[in-house]
């Protein structure tokens, strides 16, 4: 069975970041290691504090997992939400040390989050700036929303044709959350050296937060299942579709992730594609 090692946060009673990645990633058949950097009980966007892990805690879990052998076997390596500045830090050694010694390197998605629009920056400045400069660097791919795209390359991106030249100047393989794409379309963003295509479906009053989560995930379980990556972004797309709109149709808070697992790996939703 594959494995995926996860390196974001937890939380208990939301379908946000890591803990949400976790089934995500077993719908796909794919064991989920969850390493928490944070840890709550419910979204911090309801107010809720939770407990940042402490470097030295986050580095002795690691060292654990690592014990276990986990690192030689692991497929995938996701990167997320981070509280504190040397929690980068650990993050970036583990990458630069398990991309060195596995005989075949995980894929590794590394999801800068930062901020949104229009909340703006988030997590501490330094922690941002870590995360640009030494985590960004060593992903096979990364997965921001338009904001933090932005942030990394240094000006505000208002439409897809900014985004994807934004993608080419920062010189890495990139698919893009929250980009507005046609008459009140929303979506996703493909962009490599060689094509960009936009997934947009229609935009919702209300989406539930966790999209982006999904989406790395979503993303992250094709390329180990092997798909090409532009399939296994399409089909990330109709993913984050489908749930958003099923959690509407449903009136849920939380993206219905555990009711759809059947449906993660071949969702019907529709997407309007566009080549750019």
């Amino acid at each position: 069975m594959p494995v995926a090692l996860i390196l974001s946060s937890f939380v208990a009673a939301s379908r946000i970041g890591g803990g949400a990645q976790q089934y995500v990633l077993a719908a796909h058949r794919i064991d989920p290691v969850l390493a928490p950097t944070v840890l709550f009980g419910r979204s911090p966007a309801t107010g809720s504090t939770g407990d940042v892990t402490a470097p030295d805690v986050l580095r002795r879990m690691l060292a654990e997992i690592e014990a276990d052998a986990v690192f030689g076997e692991v497929d995938l390596i996701i990167t997320g939400y981070f509280a504190e500045p040397e929690q980068v830090e650990i993050a970036a050694g583990l990458l630069e040390r398990v991309r060195a010694a596995a005989s075949k390197p995980p894929v590794i998605l590394v999801d800068p989050i930062m901020g949104d629009d229009p909340k703006g920056l988030y997590v501490q400045p330094e922690v941002a700036a870590l995360v640009a400069d030494r985590l960004t660097p060593l992903g096979d791919w990364i997965t921001p929303n338009l904001w933090e795209l932005g942030r990394l390359a240094g000006g505000t991106i208002a439409d897809a044709e900014a985004a994807v030249a934004a993608v080419r100047r920062l010189g890495r393989r990139a698919v893009v959350t929250s980009v507005p794409g046609g008459e009140g379309g929303i979506g996703l963003l493909y962009c490599d050296a060689d094509e960009a295509v936009l997934f947009t479906h229609q935009r919702l009053a209300h989406a539930p937060n966790g999209t982006g989560d999904l989406v790395t995930a979503s993303f992250g379980a094709g390329l180990v299942e092997g798909l090409t990556p532009l399939a296994a972004a399409e089909r990330a797309a109709r993913v984050a579709a489908l749930t958003v709109q099923t959690a509407l149709e449903w009136g849920v808070m939380d993206l219905p992730i555990v009711a759809l697992a059947e449906q993660l790996t071949a969702p019907s939703a529709d997407v309007r594609i566009e080549r750019l």
